[in-house]
């Protein structure tokens, strides 16, 4: 009676001989089946999940800030070091931008759009546009409301765009720094309050104050009423932007803090948003001289004119 050895021993000689016999011949071993079917559908499944919670900006930060860590960072000193923060491209910040004018409701716009890889690209060329688009704006709405009145002659006001420009760039670094700050702070005490960095609540930032660009645009229709409307209406959109990315951040503290930190977040992002349209468009209208008539000694007699 043959024994397995010998079965094996035979086959094994077989498949000499049908080689020998035909080089281009191939054997298939039933020891070693292929991939089970189940398998292959498993790991299918687990990368479309992983897609979905990229898409979603739901993956795990932990992962992302490990594999960011793992990069080497150039010396600050270097061109490259500040590069990186400007290594964005347009789809990434049109992406942002949509996410700040339409907010989706409870997700995070640090985990759905900036993803550990925030910029200053778009921060800083929003807040510039913004800049020139509340000076010019203002002035042109300075002109039309006057346009008509023969005493009038326009003279544009270049002092506005270095006012606007102080105020918003000063709302956008120095807010986001003292709530960094707190944040790191709190932190310390609470350990698991979510913390963000730096340049991501920059970004955040930034990027939520795109809706008055068309706003102050907007702002030159010389009707009050329809300028606190659009006020209004930008304040919740933008203000909706940076309630749902800090809340999770400080809803695991104090009850008391973390409504007084979201209310002092929001009254200064309102704060903002009235004070420039208080000074640049709704500003009481200076008294404009006008000479009437001269004198009989050379002088002229000016009368004040609303």
């Amino acid at each position: 009676m043959a024994t397995v050895d010998d079965l094996k021993f035979q086959e094994f000689d077989d498949a000499a001989n049908l080689l020998a016999g035909n080089p281009d011949a191939t054997t298939i071993s039933i020891d070693e089946p292929s991939e089970n079917p189940k398998n292959q559908y498993g790991l299918l499944q687990d990368s479309r999940r992983e897609e979905d919670d990229e898409l979603l900006g739901t993956d795990d930060s932990d992962k992302t800030e490990l594999l960011a860590g793992q990069k080497k960072s150039a010396p600050f000193w270097t061109f490259e070091y500040y590069q990186t923060f400007f290594d964005v491209d347009t789809y990434q910040v049109l992406d942002r931008i949509k996410g700040s004018v339409f907010p989706i409701p409870g997700k995070n716009f640090v985990r759905l759009y900036i993803r550990s890889n925030p910029d200053l690209y778009g921060p800083f060329w929003i807040c510039a546009t913004l800049v020139f688009a509340i000076a010019i704006s203002g002035n042109l709405s300075n002109f039309f409301i006057h346009l008509g009145k023969p005493a009038y002659r326009y003279v544009p006001e270049f002092r506005k765009v270095s006012i606007a420009a102080t105020a918003i760039y000063a709302y956008a670094w120095l807010i986001p720094l003292a709530l960094w700050g707190f944040l790191m702070w709190r932190n310390s005490k609470v350990m698991n309050i979510v913390s963000y960095s730096f340049l991501e609540i920059v970004c955040v930032y930034g990027y939520s104050l795109f809706i008055y660009i068309p706003t102050a645009i907007l702002w030159i229709i010389p009707q009050k009423a329809v300028r606190w409307i659009l006020v209004m209406v930008a304040l919740c959109l933008s203000g909706s932007v940076l309630v749902m990315t800090f809340w999770p951040a400080v809803r695991d503290d104090n009850r008391r803090i973390a409504l007084a930190t979201m209310v002092t977040v929001v009254l200064l992002h309102a704060l903002l948003a009235i004070g420039c349209l208080a000074y640049f468009f709704d500003a009481p209208d200076l008294n404009v001289l006008i000479p009437t008539a001269a004198a009989q000694n050379g002088t002229i007699v000016a009368t004040k004119t609303q």
